[in-house]
């Protein structure tokens, strides 16, 4: 038997089968090598190659698709941002563990992949921005305006105080990549259309008025009836996952506090070397009050429409300059630039570095009053005209010594402060089980906090980067001190976790009381809703009035309720208006919980809103409204289908 199986192993057949089944397990093995290396990101976003839009992702066709992914610590500086912008905007609503939830997390993550998925649409479409788009977007920009007007000193300096600080071109870049991704959604958006009907429909229901009467029941007595020891077994087996101790920590912490750091005595040599350094941020570049009549020229133009465009240009130039012409009428009678033309070819203030070469060279070459030759440049021939002039202005020394001080003494504070913290973690090290020894080798006090779980504590507990180290495994099963956290301006926490509790459930007999509390609210409730159906049954059969009357409880009612008034309250209201309309002249009744008590009601009608009263400025603003949330709806579907077309690989435990 052997030899048979010798013999059908050998022979040229037997080599190119060996041949073909080798190949393949010979790069898969090299792949799995090549390839050894620790995932990170959140999500990936993968896309196939654009030549072969179907090209299936697997090995090895899978080296074709380009891919992008989103790495933790990007996914994380979203989140603590939008926390940031949440807790600012709602004060003390905000619910940390709600927005700590997964589902909140991964809205997050939504919005990142929304924008890697615009950005690869955008790329794959070959989209472009110019210049002028990009320029007229940011002098929109309120944030760099100054009485509704864009104010280019403002600009400047919002861009040097960013952290880290940005310069124009870099700011640019980052408007213009913005701009395109958003080129076709934001279109989409902007062509959302709402007909009259649909506002008329909208109109009628939102000023509908219903005839509704209501019976708010009274909670029943607390409940005190015996609770058996079977009950409360039952109960607590039941409702085992309400029943549970929170995972816990408790901490060791050594905070490093810049602020306290003593500040250095100035120097004049110093200030004066630093002032030499930032000297552009002390001058006022000069400026210039510019018009403009434009004569675009195509990109793809022909020579005669060249040298007609051209000979249009001067023409205008020279009418221009004939005296007692009006630059501003020539303007708007023959400017091709939408943006100026109706203002009569007005660009406000403008720098230099502001306009395209061109553009920029020959308006800041020409004295105030006067009007240009023609002026080419990339989007066509440009007469221009300098209305005034504002010079260049720097201040000196003596007028801005005490803000160098401070930015001085900023910097000198926050090398001793690195140093300091520097010094920390090299001792920290050389003990990492311990903060002891390292804080009495730098003269600072270790501090202990109270334990806290995963929804936070007081003091540095509240912070989410202390949370997010504070319960990571690293510092759970090893003990050893964390790496410096930063929880504020100029102030840095290293920690280590002393006492770890993890989550358990706790027994019958700790949570005793706490079950027979459960289990008597939920008789409470339950006879609530046993009294709710029954004064329901009652109406049902002889109308809510008679009904509320037999059980000695008072109705209310209003004919002709509008809706939003909070009346009984404003969650009953929108119950009695989210209801459908009564059939067969019967009143529709039925009941709901509102703020933790029934209410029984009766809605006896309904009466559409007279269209006759909506006025004008009304139906202008409900077109505006629906248009826009049609607009938005309109981008959400957009984008919701560009997602179908990439591979998208969510990391559900990294969130």
């Amino acid at each position: 038997m052997l030899q048979a199986l010798r013999d059908k192993t050998t022979g040229w057949i037997a080599g190119i089968i060996l041949t073909i089944v080798t190949v393949p397990f010979a790069f898969f093995g090299m792949e799995s090598y090549m390839q050894q290396s620790v995932e990170t990101y959140v999500a990936r976003i993968a896309q196939p190659p654009t030549w072969w839009p179907s090209a299936p992702n697997v090995w090895p066709i899978t080296y074709l698709w380009t891919s992008a992914d989103i790495e933790a610590d990007a996914f994380r500086q979203r989140v603590d941002l939008v926390r940031e912008n949440m807790r600012q905007r709602q004060g003390d609503n905000f619910d940390p563990k709600q927005f700590e939830s997964k589902d909140n997390k991964r809205r997050i993550l939504d919005g990142l992949i929304d924008d890697q998925v615009l950005q690869f649409a955008a790329e794959q479409d070959d989209l472009a921005i110019s210049d002028e788009e990009v320029r007229k977007a940011i002098q929109a920009m309120p944030d760099f305006q100054v009485d509704g007007v864009f104010n280019a000193d403002r600009y400047q300096l919002i861009l040097a105080s960013q952290n880290p600080p940005l310069t124009p071109t870099a700011f640019q870049d980052k408007i213009r990549e913005g701009l395109k991704n958003d080129l076709i959604p934001a279109g989409i958006a902007d062509s959302a259309f709402v007909t009259a009907a649909e506002i008329d429909r909208l109109a009628r229901l939102l000023s509908e008025t219903r005839d509704v009467n209501w019976v708010m029941l009274p909670l029943p007595p607390a409940d005190t009836a015996p609770v058996t020891d079977a009950q409360i077994t039952a109960w607590y087996d039941a409702h085992r996952s309400e029943f549970r101790k929170p995972e816990s920590v408790r901490l060791e912490y050594v905070v490093v506090d810049g602020s306290i750091l003593p500040k250095p005595a100035s120097d004049d040599a110093a200030l004066r070397q630093l002032y030499q350094q930032q000297i552009a941020k002390y001058s006022t570049p000069e400026q210039r009050e510019v018009s403009h009549i434009l004569v675009q020229v195509a990109a793809n133009a022909s020579e005669s429409e060249k040298k007609a465009a051209e000979a249009k240009a001067r023409r205008l130039a020279a009418e221009a300059r004939a005296p007692g012409a009006d630059f501003a009428a020539l303007a708007r009678a023959n400017s091709d630039d939408a943006g100026s033309k109706n203002k009569g070819g007005d660009l406000g203030w403008i720098r230099k570095e502001d306009m395209v070469p061109a553009f920029g060279t020959a308006a800041f070459a020409l004295p105030a009053g006067q009007i240009s030759a023609p002026v080419k440049s990339e989007f066509g021939w440009h007469i221009i005209k300098v209305s005034e002039v504002r010079p260049a202005v720097q201040r000196p020394f003596e007028e801005v010594r005490a803000d160098l001080e401070r930015e001085l003494a900023q910097g000198s504070q926050e090398r001793e402060f690195n140093d300091l913290i520097g010094k920390l973690v090299d001792e920290v090290l050389k003990s990492p089980t311990s903060l002891e020894p390292a804080a009495k080798a730098m003269g600072l006090t270790v501090q202990t906090t109270p334990a806290f779980t995963r929804a936070g504590g007081p003091g540095i507990a509240g912070d989410q980067k202390v949370l997010r180290a504070a319960f990571s495994d690293t510092l759970i099963q090893d003990g050893t001190a964390s790496d410096p956290i930063e929880i504020g301006p100029d102030k840095t926490v290293l920690i280590r976790v002393f006492d770890h509790e993890p989550e358990r459930a706790l027994p019958l007999a700790q949570v005793r009381d706490a079950v027979i509390a459960a289990i008597r609210a939920d008789r409470q409730r339950k006879a609530a809703a046993a009294a709710a159906d029954a004064l329901l049954k009652e109406a049902e059969s002889k109308g809510l009035a008679d009904a509320a009357n037999a059980a000695k409880l008072a109705m209310g009612g209003l004919d002709g309720m509008q809706r939003g008034m909070p009346i009984p309250s404003q969650q009953a209201a929108d119950v009695l208006f989210n209801q459908p309309r009564p059939e067969n002249d019967r009143p529709r009744l039925g009941k709901a919980l509102v703020g933790g008590a029934y209410m029984v009601y009766a809605i006896r009608a309904v009466h559409d809103g007279n269209l006759a009263q909506v006025t004008a400025q009304d139906r202008n603003t409900l077109r505006e409204q629906m248009t826009m949330a049609n607009g938005e709806r309109a981008r959400e579907a957009f984008i919701r289908a560009l997602r179908a077309r990439y591979q998208i690989k969510v990391a559900e435990d990294r969130l």
